[in-house]
Formats: C-alpha cells, sequence, structure tokens
C-alpha cells in the first residue's frame, strides 16, 4: 500500500490553495477556512471555518489584498494546477471533476 502524502497548512496557504477554496468555493457561500499563524515559530496550522451564511453578500476579500500581485499570482498558479490534470483525467476516467451519480 502506498503511503499517504501530505501537504502542511502552511505550503497549503503560501501555494494559493486557501486563497482560492476560500474564494472559488466557501467565500459565495459565507464561509471561510482559516489557518492560524504562530508568530513565535511561525508554523501554520487549520484552525476553523469562518461562518457567514446569513450575510447576503457572503463573503470577499478585502479590496487591498484582491488587488495586489500576490493574490493574482497564487489565482494563476491554482488555475494551472488545476488544469494541468484536465486532460489527463478526461481521457482516462471520462471526467475532470467526479460526477455524483
Amino acid at each position: 500500500m502506498t503511503d499517504i502524502k501530505k501537504m502542511t497548512a502552511k505550503e497549503f496557504m503560501e501555494l494559493g490553495l486557501l486563497q482560492e477554496v476560500n474564494r472559488r468555493f466557501l467565500h459565495p457561500m459565507g464561509l471561510a477556512l482559516e489557518v492560524v499563524i504562530d508568530d513565535a515559530d511561525d508554523s501554520c496550522v487549520f484552525g476553523g471555518v469562518w461562518d457567514y451564511r446569513d450575510d447576503e453578500e457572503g463573503m470577499v476579500f478585502g479590496e487591498k489584498i484582491s488587488t495586489s500581485d500576490v493574490f493574482k499570482e497564487k489565482a494563476e498558479r491554482v488555475n494551472d494546477m488545476f488544469e494541468g490534470k484536465r486532460d489527463y483525467r478526461e481521457n482516462n476516467l471520462g471526467w475532470h471533476i467526479q460526477p455524483t451519480e
């Protein structure tokens, strides 16, 4: 059996995956996954899920963050990761995103 490879919360955040999971999926529903950074040792762990489902607009990143170059770079990196397996998955599995049926 193959060992399961794991990514740290810090790498998940630095790659832009936290940003994009929040932006693309959770924020429109009024939710946000958080990470907690310990300034003392720079460690990072997953925290809770913010719940603003009762907020009509959901959640959004602030303008200063969402217009930054880093924000755009992370979005592009995640998009490249997302599209990187598309051809293989569509050609070999018949889908890119696993269907529910």
